[in-house]
This record gives structure tokens, sequence and C-alpha cells, in this order.
């Protein structure tokens, strides 16, 4: 068992056994327990949920329009306490902007490898993402790592920090579970950049591939992961604890790989398709269905099943 499902198992209100206690039975220090994020007060906490639901339903909004959206709804903030609470989540908007931050000056960015690619079989490219996860008094991360023909989500964890470790931690048992794919696409954030990560990639002969910064539609389904999740699951439930947000988004996923019947995978789940030998759908010529213009795309509202 990892150290962030161990961690998920400590339950800091539990009457029963103390949290030394707990600590010592699953073998982690009791100062990993009080890690958390910098602390955000109820007011924050509120406005991260509004971006949040903003940003599924608008994600070509930046700093700036997110500061105006905001204003309308009440919230007199400035641009600077937005773009902060946007990078505490991992927000940025869809199209190439001026770069406001650099990558790590150790970490590699690699290029694009999927441009023009029809991608025909499970395991060719695999991708994977982050997303902030709202609870009623905290937040966590969540990762995926998803098979780009299937959909199928192949493994996830959640962590109450942006660090790479519970990233790496859903790539070593997603690679241990399926072996490895042809190519592995990510965005270019430090958690996917790090040696760590892009090291146990490139030692299973795997190539790698990175979005341009703000391309949203360059992993356009796991983006779409997100939105069904949120709105089917998450939204709903005010997770009172990392226990309970693991219980609800590990039923959720179970559901989309095993019974979530996709359209576009001529209506069979995502675990289906993936084990076994489908027909080929050329899921580019899907995502190439879907403008990068985000004028169009607000008014278009194009909506594919997932």
């Amino acid at each position: 068992m990892s150290r962030h499902e161990r961690l998920a198992l400590i339950e800091r209100t539990e009457p029963r056994l103390s949290v030394v206690r707990q600590c010592a039975l699953v073998g982690i220090s009791r100062s990993s327990v009080y890690r958390r994020p910098v602390s955000a007060d109820a007011e924050e906490l509120a406005l991260m949920a509004l971006i949040d639901r903003q940003y599924l339903a608008r994600p070509f909004y930046g700093s700036r329009r997110m500061t105006a959206w905001l204003r309308t709804q009440g919230h007199p903030v400035n641009r600077k306490r937005v773009q902060r609470l946007m990078r505490l989540m991992g927000l940025e908007a869809i199209y190439q902007g001026p770069r406001t931050s650099q990558p790590a000056p150790e970490h590699r960015i690699y290029p694009y490898l999927l441009r023009g690619l029809a991608i025909t079989r499970p395991n060719q490219v695999w991708c994977s993402d982050i997303t902030y996860i709202p609870m009623a008094c905290g937040f966590l991360y969540l990762v995926v790592v998803m098979d780009w023909f299937s959909r199928r989500v192949l493994a996830w964890r959640l962590s109450n920090t942006m660090d790479a470790g519970f990233c790496v931690e859903a790539l070593e048992e997603a690679l241990e579970r399926f072996g490895p794919p042809e190519i592995f696409n990510t965005d270019q954030g430090s958690q996917f950049t790090g040696v760590a990560f892009t090291g146990a990639l490139e030692a299973h002969g795997v190539a790698i591939s990175m979005d341009g910064r703000g391309r949203w539609l360059d992993n356009v389904f796991v983006e779409r992961l997100w939105r069904s999740l949120k709105y089917e699951e998450v939204y709903l439930h005010a997770y009172d604890t990392v226990a309970a947000a693991r219980a609800g988004i590990g039923a959720w996923l179970r559901f989309y790989n095993e019974e979530r019947l996709h359209q576009a995978l001529e209506y069979r789940t995502p675990k289906a398709v993936h084990a076994a030998e489908a027909r080929p759908v050329d899921m580019m010529d899907i995502a190439g269905a879907m403008t990068t213009s985000p004028q169009a795309q607000q008014q278009q509202q194009v909506e594919f099943l997932i």
C-alpha cells in the first residue's frame, strides 16, 4: 500500500483511536498527516468552488475574465487574488496566453506527438491529468491515467498536495497492471516533466508527448472525464473526509469504466473496449471536430458523450 493510500486511512476525528495510534498501525509518521496545502478560509473555499464550476463551463476564462465574472456574482475580488487561487487549483485558460510561469529549469519539455496520429487500438496512447476536488472544509487533487483509445481509467490517486509523488504512484500502478503504452501524453506541469515521472516512462521504453501550454484540447478526453465526474459525483457530495472522497470517487470511476455506455465507443463501456480487440475508431477525428476557438466553442456548445 502506498503512502498516499495509507494517509487516506487516517481519520483525525475518530474518537476510538488517536491519530498517533492510527499512524503507528499503518506505518506512517504523525507529521505527514498534518501536512496540508496553504490553509484556506471558508470564503476562499467558496470562491474556489465557484471558479472550479465556471472553469468547467468556460475553460477559456483566464484570471482577468474570471475576476470580472466573480464580480458579477457579488464577489469584489481583485485579479491578483484570483490568479493565486487559480494557480493553487492548477487552472489556466485553454488558449495560448503570455507565459506567466516557467517550467522548472531542470525539467525537459518533450514535443507533442499526437498531431495527425490515428489512435486505433488500446495501449497505443495513454494520457494523464490532475484536477481540483472541493471538499466541505478543504480540497484535494486527483490524478488519473487514461487509455486514449478506450477512455478507460487505468489508475488514479488522491493527494492533499500537488507534488509529483501521487502522479508517479498512479503511473506505476497502471504500468504494473497493463504494461507500457507506446506513447504517454501529458501537459507541461512540473509533476509530469520531473525526472521521477519521465524516468519511469523512459525505463519502460515509452515515447513521451507533451501538450502546448494552455492547450485544453490536446488532452480532451481527460477534460471531458473531469466534467462528468464533477457534475455527476463531486458537486453532489460535500466530502467531509479524505476517506469519503476516496470512496465516492472510486465508486463513480468503477461505474464509468464498467457500466457507462459511450456513444463514441458504439455504446460499449471503456473496460470492454480496452479489454477486447475492438473495431478501430479514429479518436483524432472526434477531437479534430472540436474547435480551438473560445468564441466558436462558446457559441456552438459542442458536447460529446464520454
